[in-house]
């Protein structure tokens, strides 16, 4: 697993350079924004049961604007914990229309706390480095886009 999604966002990371830059929205990059202004991540997809009990867990390092999105089938209230999981992560817990519900900031590493998406109407979870959604000043409200949300409810679509 460590080596695939390493080597996932490595590739990920060299067709941005080739030119995919412009592109709205894609599979593998998330795109939030915010007062705080917009950031883009490189992501691996979580949308089926087996790839979201793996998750991140057993993975060394990853790229500072990289991270996982699990996606579920319908919204509900969700929560994780950081079992078998090497570094620290910040989750964002998102409704189906991208909506920003909760920061959890530096879960920590092999911790099974049980870490809350604190709404029953999420329908995804953004995984990314530890700290950096205070680093880039990511909060509750911000908006997601990606493919994946319904785009004609989402509060960012990708046409946009």
């Amino acid at each position: 697993m460590r080596r695939t999604f390493l080597m996932t966002v490595a590739c990920a990371a060299l067709a941005l350079c080739a030119g995919e830059a412009s592109a709205r929205c894609s599979d593998d990059r998330v795109e939030l924004r915010g007062d705080w202004g917009t950031a883009r991540f490189r992501v691996a997809i979580a949308d089926d049961p087996a790839e979201r009990a793996q998750g991140l867990m057993h993975v060394e390092e990853m790229p500072r604007m990289a991270g996982m999105l699990f996606v579920y089938e319908r919204p509900g209230s969700v929560a994780f914990w950081m079992e078998n999981t090497l570094i620290p992560l910040d989750m964002l817990f998102i409704t189906e229309a991208g909506l920003v519900r909760r920061v959890h900031s530096n879960a920590i590493p092999l911790d099974r706390t049980s870490i809350p998406g604190g709404s029953p109407d999420i329908r995804y979870v953004l995984e990314i480095n530890g700290g950096v959604a205070d680093d880039l000043g990511i909060t509750e409200g911000s908006q997601l886009r990606h493919p994946v949300i319904p785009q004609d409810t989402a509060l960012w679509p990708c046409a946009d």
